[in-house]
């Protein structure tokens, strides 16, 4: 993957947008298409980059993570494991007490309304502990 500019001058949001770029196929498209339904289902997401490269979605605490392999994009939500997931998006990393993930596979379909409710779950749940 190439990198354009020094990474300390921008923003993770830019960081991001260089990610998406930068990867070129369905991996970028993926991750620009499930960054956009984050910010569809919470607006005051806030976006990090963080362990040197890994695009991260806050709001009261990490809501989840965006990672880019060879064969997935993948989703992985800090707190899954608290979350309830009515639609069975959760296919991956599912044996930890903490984290739940969902891998994306080339020409797959995004399940838009199951995505943005767990992304809500999470923000509500964030807020619930950060209130005590």
């Amino acid at each position: 993957m190439k990198t354009s500019g020094s990474q300390e001058s921008k923003t993770p949001s830019q960081l991001i947008d260089t990610r998406i770029e930068d990867l070129g196929d369905w991996r970028g498209q993926m991750l620009g298409r499930l960054r956009a339904l984050i910010k569809e289902a919470d607006p005051e997401v806030v976006e990090e980059w963080k362990w040197r490269g890994v695009p991260v979605w806050e709001d009261a605490g990490m809501i989840c993570t965006g990672e880019t392999y060879k064969a997935v994009v993948k989703l992985t939500f800090a707190k899954g494991a608290a979350l309830d997931d009515p639609s069975g998006l959760f296919n991956s990393s599912l044996d930890g007490n903490t984290r739940r993930a969902i891998d994306f596979r080339e020409g797959e379909t995004i399940n838009e309304a199951a995505l943005k409710a767990l992304v809500r779950a999470a923000v509500s749940l964030n807020k619930s502990k950060a209130r005590k």
